[in-house]
């Protein structure tokens, strides 16, 4: 099998809001430890929105295996040669075959062409796999640098 494929993505392109919405009901049915409501997945979703992960503050990427969206992540734009990760997620088809690993690579690359000097990122405690994902991929914990409410690690990668 052929490895993943990345597109750019306008968030509200029919694909991509396929993609943002396997990835909300993804992380909020893990928080609640059940299958996702559809209106909880629709309440995060405008509590996050993901309209600004394009043009001047950010990206989106969509991962493709066979043409099909498979993986989603996106890099916000935050200032001082910084950037953000962000909507980083996998079908559950396609874990296993290094997408995640391939996703986290073009993004860094896409962050370099950007002219970032450091991406950083914040994830739950109970994402056990996204935590060993970041850490493969070179991602350090480091010292919280911001509060939002379902932040528990904090992540930093030096680009240079």
């Amino acid at each position: 099998m052929p490895g993943p494929t990345f597109v750019t993505a306008d968030p509200g392109s029919a694909a991509a809001a396929a993609m943002l919405w396997a990835y909300y009901e993804d992380i909020v049915g893990r928080y609640w430890g059940r299958l996702a409501l559809p209106a909880e997945v629709e309440s995060a979703m405008a509590d996050e929105p993901s309209h600004d992960l394009q043009g001047g503050t950010g990206l989106l990427v969509l991962g493709m295996l066979d043409r099909v969206p498979v993986a989603c992540g996106g890099v916000r734009f935050v200032g001082a040669g910084i950037g953000e990760l962000t909507r980083v997620y996998v079908a559950a088809q396609a874990r296993g075959t290094g997408t995640g690993a391939a996703l986290l690579d073009h993004l860094s690359e896409l962050a370099v062409d950007a002219g970032l000097t450091q991406l950083r990122l914040t994830v739950r405690t109970d994402l056990i796999e996204a935590r060993r994902l970041y850490a493969r991929a070179g991602y350090a914990e480091v010292a919280p640098f911001n509060t939002e409410p379902y932040a528990e690690h904090w992540f930093a990668k030096d680009l240079r």
